[in-house]
């Protein structure tokens, strides 16, 4: 098993509770997602799929976003679940 960050495995515990919905977690100024969520979004909403030295699948968009994207991935069927730091 690949070493995870603390927030990769903040993202992990989360996504385990909500398994059949995108989890868009909420990082400063970005709703980011990994992995299999990340494919999804990128080619839902046509952004990039990128890759650090942490995560090999990872998407996302700023937040201010959030009004044009998340209708787009319920109208392409999907449940989504944001998480937002308190």
């Amino acid at each position: 098993m690949e070493n995870l960050t603390p927030l990769q495995k903040q993202y992990n515990s989360i996504k385990v509770k909500y398994p059949d919905a995108l989890l868009l977690f909420r990082v400063n100024d970005y709703y980011e997602c990994f992995n299999e969520d990340a494919v999804i979004i990128s080619q839902i909403l046509d952004i990039p799929l990128t890759e650090t030295k942490y995560s090999k699948k990872l998407a996302g968009f700023t937040y201010d976003m959030i009004d044009l994207f998340l209708p787009k991935l319920v109208r392409a069927g999907h449940k989504v679940a944001i998480c937002d730091p308190l």
